[in-house]
């Protein structure tokens, strides 16, 4: 797959909130691969990591560490994840809000929750996406899930963190729905993914992925997050947000115009 995205993946992910990109960061695993061999080596001061009810596998999750994990700084600025992110988001362009790694190994029993990314961010604008970034074979059956459509009903619900608690117990917003419990009353959309692979999808749209149950099979995964034309920075009085960003001097609805979030690609015409 080139970086010169169809007309049909564009649609995909404008009406659905996600879509598949096949083998289009083939020429990138093992360069994500080796930084978050890095990253876990030696964790950034945000990282998180959960272990199933009898402490077997774990489940790590890092982010913000671009600027000190040169394999993630190279892959950002120079692979073609700007530009597939500018068709996307049909954005005239991009920035960097932030990179995200997330490592369940074998015998993870911790599901990530279904969620939607937008209601932890300090960030808001009209044009987001993550490209999510398998680095190991992902069956079917332990892939990360979407609800189709579910970033077109203007709804946001209440974050949570990974271990199930809700990141802000007085934020004002509902749970997500009991999609597990009623998978039937959904439109659900997941793939079997191979490395290089990616998915895309709406920072409003409700996602969540099972526990890996395997014995042996560990699931890297590197999401890249990113914004289009008009985002702006949200501050969020009295709530935490998923990357804090303490030391971004942005007031609320200033354009996301600072060093944290570099500029990755701005059209010619």
């Amino acid at each position: 797959m080139t970086e010169q995205l169809d007309t049909a993946t564009i649609s995909a992910f404008q009406n659905d909130g996600a879509t598949v990109l096949r083998g289009v960061f083939a020429d990138w695993v093992e360069e994500l691969r080796k930084g978050i061999a890095s990253n876990m080596e030696i964790p950034g001061p945000d990282s998180k990591i959960y272990t199933g009810e009898n402490g077997s596998g774990r489940f790590f999750g890092d982010y913000c560490n671009w600027q000190r994990i040169p394999e993630y700084h190279n892959f950002i600025f120079n692979s073609p994840a700007a530009k597939i992110g500018a068709q996307l988001m049909n954005s005239n362009t991009v920035r960097l809000f932030h990179e995200h790694v997330l490592v369940k190994e074998a015998q993870a029993g911790v599901p990530t929750p279904w969620h939607q990314d937008q209601p932890y961010y300090c960030v808001e604008g009209p044009k987001t996406v993550s490209i999510w970034i398998p680095l190991d074979d992902i069956p079917r059956d332990r892939t990360l899930e979407f609800v189709a459509g579910s970033h077109l009903t203007g709804k946001l619900y209440r974050p949570q963190r990974f271990n199930g608690q809700a990141l802000n117990e007085s934020d004002g917003l509902e749970p997500v729905p009991d999609i597990d419990g009623n998978r039937d009353e959904f439109q659900i959309l997941g793939w079997e993914l191979f490395p290089g692979d990616a998915v895309a999808f709406d920072y409003r749209t409700i996602h969540g992925a099972p526990a890996n149950n395997s014995a042996s099979s560990q699931r890297r995964a590197f999401s890249l997050r990113l914004v289009g034309d008009d985002a702006r920075f949200a501050r969020r009085e009295g709530n935490v947000t998923s990357p804090p960003f303490p030391a971004v001097g942005l007031e609320h609805g200033q354009p996301l115009d600072a060093d944290e979030f570099p500029m990755l690609y701005q059209s010619q015409h």
